[in-house]
């Protein structure tokens, strides 16, 4: 059952403690915005194109104007300012800003200038490069991105590494994980939100048959159903993580005790933010009775401090 746990824990979409969560799960309507980026009605790519260049090339690099523009434009708006800049001076503004930041704030900036899927892959590239693998890293993107959403990481893998994912994947993991990994790249996951409650029914008696009723456990039925039953199904067999409160305690884990794990910091800050950010800031709020915010105060300072703060929204 060790295994089963550790799928629980590290591959479902929705873990529901009651039963409002299934409900929220099975509406067909469109999903609200839980962001805390939104577009600038006055953007003008050319216009912080200039300004970015003005912020590089001021003595000492303006930080605080590179911040203001970054974490206060869309994915899709920092695109159009990346081609403005290149147009306006023939460099590539992400290989510049390179050039003069430093540290972790440095991180933040070249992470926003990817788009959500070429960050993604980038994250899942360093995560199995050199000694060791940060499985961790592997189970909270595989796990918790869409079908469509993983089909453009392995586009954009394969384009900026040449291979394929799973080719990294088979290389890095072994057993029961590579398998269930596999099995969510192949993005093949139900995304219906309608409940069958039979095969809710059916569901649970395989997993209970395959695990608990046994010595031993059969884990292809666990990675069987896991990976490919949709959220609202896995929220009414009581399998699956509320995805906002799986981030809320990753941030946690992340700033807990000695040291600051700021890629974590910095990973889901910037991928959550044009999703759910707003959700995991309540989530976070609601399990440790402090908000985000004041823990990265307490645990990070200077333009780093800022920039995440700044994706937090206004709130």
């Amino acid at each position: 059952m060790a295994f089963f746990q550790k799928l629980i824990k590290k591959f479902t979409d929705d873990k529901s403690k009651d039963d409002d969560a299934c409900k929220d799960s099975s509406k067909g309507s469109a999903q609200p915005f839980y962001g805390t980026i939104t577009p600038d009605p006055n953007f003008n790519a050319s216009r912080d194109a200039a300004a970015l260049q003005k912020a590089i090339e001021t003595k000492g690099v303006d930080e605080t104007a590179i911040t203001e523009i970054l974490a206060r434009r869309t994915n899709a708006q920092r695109q159009e300012i990346k081609a403005a800049y290149e147009q306006d001076t023939g460099k590539d503004i992400a290989k510049t800003l390179k050039s003069v930041l430093r540290s972790h704030y440095e991180d933040v900036v070249l992470a926003l200038l990817m788009t959500p899927a070429q960050f993604d892959a980038h994250e899942l590239k360093q995560a199995m490069k050199g000694l060791g693998t940060k499985e961790k890293v592997l189970c909270e993107i595989l796990g918790t991105r869409s079908n469509q959403e993983i089909r453009l990481i392995k586009a954009a893998f394969k384009e900026a590494y040449g291979e394929e994912l799973e080719h990294d994947i088979k290389g890095d993991t072994s057993g029961h994980f590579k398998t269930a990994l596999l099995a969510l790249c192949k993005a093949t996951r139900s995304e219906d939100s309608n409940i069958d409650d039979g095969l809710a029914k059916s569901d649970a008696k395989a997993l209970f048959e395959a695990g608990e009723k046994r010595m031993g456990t059969v884990s292809s039925v666990f990675i069987d159903i896991l990976t490919s039953r949709s959220e609202a199904q896995l929220c009414k067999m009581k399998a699956a993580w509320n995805k906002p409160a799986y981030f809320a305690e990753r941030l946690h884990l992340a700033m807990k005790g000695t040291g600051t794990n700021c890629s974590t910091l910095t990973r889901i800050l910037v991928s959550r933010s044009e999703k759910d950010l707003l959700k995991i800031i309540q989530e976070y709020k609601r399990m440790y009775g402090k908000t985000l915010q004041e823990a990265i105060l307490a645990e990070t300072k200077g333009d780093y401090e800022k920039i995440l703060l700044l994706l937090c929204g206004d709130h």
